[in-house]
C-alpha cells in the first residue's frame, strides 16, 4: 500500500490541491467514468454537497465519505 497522492483538480475555475490514499483515486475515477462526468465535474458535485452541510469536512474526507456511501448503495 502507499502513501497519499496529492492531485490538482479545477473546480469552479480555480485549482485546488486535494490529497487521497492511491485507492481513492482510482474509485473516484471509476465513479466519475460510470456517471459519465469528468473527474473536475464529479469532485466539484461533491464540493457543492460538502458545502450545503452544516459540519463542513474539508474536500478529501468529504470525497472518502461520498465515495463510502455510494458502495454501500451498490453493495
Amino acid at each position: 500500500m502507499s502513501g497519499p497522492v496529492k492531485r490538482s483538480v479545477s473546480i469552479a475555475g480555480h485549482a485546488t490541491s486535494i490529497t487521497l490514499e492511491p485507492i481513492f483515486w482510482d474509485a473516484l475515477v471509476r465513479a466519475a467514468g460510470e456517471e459519465g462526468l469528468p473527474l473536475n465535474a464529479l469532485v466539484a458535485r461533491i464540493d457543492v454537497e460538502r458545502i450545503e452541510q452544516d459540519d463542513l469536512p474539508n474536500l478529501a474526507s468529504a470525497i472518502r465519505v461520498w465515495l463510502f456511501r455510494r458502495a454501500l448503495r451498490e453493495g
